[in-house]
């Protein structure tokens, strides 16, 4: 039960996208939260081997102490049980990837992409 730190990478020059990865995260992991204000369209992706029963929850924060799911745009918990991309619809303050369930064999990455709109 570790605390994965982050790695970001800025996409495209000086655009505003932003690439953030948790890599090797185990069953009980957490990864340690972004803050994501300037960024208003997320999407998050989830690959690896999520062994028996493996599934990572996106939560998200306002008063940067409690945890929520947060949505995709039909209202469904992102909850990740098999490799995907999932939109994200709720604006918060902080947000993060947690590994809810697995087995010994649960490896998964967890990658955000976070776009700001372009100012013309």
């Amino acid at each position: 039960m570790a605390t994965i730190t982050p790695t970001f990478a800025r996409m495209d020059g000086d655009s505003g996208t932003i690439k953030v990865t948790w890599a090797d995260m185990l069953n009980g992991d957490t990864g340690l939260p972004v803050k994501l204000t300037d960024q208003k369209d997320r999407s998050v992706q989830v690959v690896g081997t999520f062994g028996a029963g493996g599934s990572v929850r996106w939560e998200g924060s306002n008063d940067e102490t409690n945890y929520v799911a947060l949505t995709d745009p039909q209202g469904n918990a992102l909850d990740f049980t098999t490799a995907k991309i999932e939109a994200v619809t709720e604006m918060v303050l902080l947000a993060r990837p947690r590994v809810t369930a697995g087995d010994g064999t649960t490896t998964l990455t967890v990658t955000a992409l976070l776009t700001r709109p372009r100012w013309e």
